[in-house]
């Protein structure tokens, strides 16, 4: 049986991110990422990355649309920027891209190995392997637009791309991380996300073993154009003309062929984020966190005079972005709770908020590598206050007050999407 690891509908937004929001989502995700290499190393970093679940959360959190493409290219971007400023403190590196610079992406990886003596060769064979399979082995209507490559010191690596369908106006993301690889021809995804859409030619699952068999002798003995007309034939499940050789043995049914998928997610293609898209009662712990706690508790420990609930509601979902475990992220439309997103939804971006949580998050991390362990401890409280409220009462979040809550501050917490200030 095909294993079904996640999926996701996400439409397809034009546009690109404003400067303002772009700086401070490279900051801000600096900032996790250091964050969780104190806490938990550099494969834990790969294996957050390749979760897409925590990857959408991650992208809410950072304040971009809850439910876009966008997030794929927009995320990948700031931390590329902010993780190869920082490559040889982080012992990690970002190749790759959208468009034209995801081609570059060999070339950078042999390159990042000539600095660290890593065999620069193989990742870049790796790179395009990753990329070749999800372009042609598995053929789900989706064209590679997108392929960024993260690798680690050690050698290590994670991958997350992205393809388009520009008929139906969706995406499709892949990723793949080398702690969970056994090759990179069976099973190899750590997930795919994007709208289901049936199914499809799925070459990477072990009852296809046949088949990739069938396609190497074909490969290696008949011409290119051949080959390519073959493989379109069975893509398209046109029965192949007598006298050709066949791709798919009558023993291995096209069912077997499906990708099945288990951490699923949908993103719907309206903007407006609805109380279904999140789960009230975890949204209530935040709330609860923030506004019934008293804000001295945390503001003693944060160091931070005159603290407010409101950056204390969004360092609590930061908090849990770095601290939770994978059944936190099932509802990552929760996330942008913490600043809003750039198109207004579900409220305009707090930027004198995100900067407060950027400001607080960093100085926590600076103070524990200088063993001052009291603030960097209170972070992870928030997350663990949130859990406790969560578990022990009944803190179910009105999401229409908190909405409304937000709007009428908005222009005070210097609230700006994409069209400008509020």
């Amino acid at each position: 049986m095909i294993k079904r690891t996640g999926y996701a509908d996400l439409p397809l937004h034009s546009g690109t991110v404003p400067r303002w929001l772009a700086d401070r989502m490279m900051q801000l995700g600096t900032e996790i990422v250091r964050a969780l290499l104190m806490e938990y190393g550099k494969r834990e970093v790969l294996v957050r990355l390749s979760d897409p679940l925590w990857f959408q959360s991650l992208g809410a959190v950072l304040g971009m649309d809850w439910h876009s493409s966008g997030i794929t290219t927009s995320v990948m971007y700031a931390l590329k920027r902010g993780i190869n400023a920082h490559s040889r403190e982080f012992g990690l590196y970002v190749a790759g891209g959208r468009g034209s610079y995801s081609r570059q992406s060999p070339q950078e990886l042999v390159s990042y190995g000539e600095t660290t003596g890593l065999d620069g060769l193989s990742l870049a064979r790796a790179s395009r392997l990753c990329a070749k399979v999800d372009s042609a082995a598995v053929q789900d209507g989706f064209q590679l637009y997108q392929h960024n490559f993260i690798v680690t010191d050690e050698g290590d690596w994670a991958v997350v791309q992205q393809g388009m369908n520009i008929q139906s106006k969706t995406a499709r993301r892949y990723h793949w991380c080398s702690a969970s690889l056994r090759s990179f021809v069976e099973e190899p995804h750590t997930a795919v996300t994007g709208e289901n859409r049936g199914k499809i030619l799925n070459l990477t699952d072990k009852a296809a073993t046949q088949t990739r068999s069938s396609i190497l002798a074909l490969s290696t003995g008949e011409r290119p154009d051949r080959t390519l007309k073959e493989i379109r034939a069975v893509a398209r499940n046109v029965s192949v003309p007598e006298g050709q050789l066949e791709l798919f043995p009558e023993t291995l049914p096209s069912e077997q062929v499906v990708i099945e998928t288990g951490r699923d997610l949908v993103m719907p293609r309206r903007h407006q984020l609805m109380a279904d898209d999140v789960d009230l009662k975890r949204l209530g712990g935040v709330l609860a966190t923030a506004y019934e706690s008293q804000p001295k508790d945390f503001e003693s420990l944060l160091l931070t005079p005159g603290l407010g609930p409101r950056t204390l509601q969004s360092l609590t979902l930061v908090s849990e972005v770095i601290f939770g475990t994978p059944s936190r992220f099932c509802d990552p439309a929760r996330f942008s709770f913490a600043h809003g997103g750039k198109d207004g939804h579900p409220f305009p971006v707090p930027t004198k908020v995100y900067d407060e949580s950027i400001r607080i998050l960093g100085d926590a991390i600076d103070r524990s590598r200088l063993g001052w362990k009291e603030k960097g401890e209170c972070i992870r409280r928030l997350s663990q206050t949130a859990l406790a409220i969560e578990r022990n009462c009944d803190p179910k979040a009105d999401f229409e007050a908190t909405i409304q809550r937000e709007q009428s501050h908005s222009r005070q917490w210097g609230g700006r999407t994409c069209r400008g200030f509020v």
